[in-house]
């Protein structure tokens, strides 16, 4: 049986929103929404919160996660990659006997990713016998609509791709939404990257690919939570 570790990293001092990884939502810190869809998708061993706060280790814990050391203080700044946290915490694990052939990286800034999505990412990731499944979604404009302008402000040329051509006729784009990282833990480790080889894409509705970074993605967050609980 496959042995799948769920990371879910939380550093505290966030800039742009603070404290977003424990802010209210609802009633409900905003870490809580990614420690419950990983406990109801049942396909994980352990359900790890790396943090550099025992504050937020202890509201880990109250939501069914654990977290049995904090991060150093080199991982907790602005500078430490999700690749570094990633390693720290499968050789953390490691050191306490436990060890995984697939790890799943979840952002508690996806609030509205659900234990659905999350089991279908595993299900893709095997089907496919992939190295690694990264979620995406379609992006809100095409880039074909987009330019750089220069201190003119001219928009000569701006759309010379796309002028012609329908809204509707265009390409289709995606993006990474943050929200779900599935790897063997094997591949990683040699790679430090998702998409070397064998990487696939698991598809996300925009409504659950919201990734809060400010004020106005919070609230909307809000917006869109209550109206789920309303149905």
């Amino acid at each position: 049986m496959n042995r799948i570790i769920a990371i879910i990293p939380a550093r505290s001092g966030s800039k742009g929103l603070k404290d977003k990884n424990i802010k209210e939502l609802n009633k409900k810190p905003m870490i809580a929404y990614t420690i419950e869809a990983a406990k109801k998708s049942g396909i994980f061993k352990d359900i790890i919160v790396s943090t550099d706060s025992r504050e937020y280790a202890e509201i880990a814990i109250k939501y069914g996660a654990d977290a049995p050391f904090l991060r150093s203080k080199e991982l907790s700044n602005d500078a430490a990659s999700s690749i570094d946290v990633i390693i720290d915490v499968l050789s953390e694990m490691k050191k306490l006997g436990k060890e995984y052939n697939y790890f799943m990286l979840l952002q508690p800034t996806s609030p509205l990713r659900t234990s659905q999505n999350i089991k279908e990412a595993y299900e893709l990731l095997v089907e496919k016998e992939a190295n690694a499944v990264v979620s995406v979604c379609e992006t809100e404009h095409s880039p074909l609509l987009a330019n750089t302008l220069d201190e003119n402000l001219s928009l000569d040329n701006f759309l010379d791709e796309a002028k012609n051509m329908r809204r509707q006729d265009l390409t289709f784009f995606y993006r990474v939404n943050g929200a779900i990282y599935i790897s063997k833990v094997r591949y990683f480790l040699k790679f430090k990257d998702f998409y070397k080889e064998k990487s696939f894409a698991y598809i996300m509705d925009k409504r659950e690919s919201i990734d809060i970074d400010n004020y106005i993605d919070f609230k909307l967050a809000e917006v869109l939570l209550k109206e789920k609980k309303a149905f």
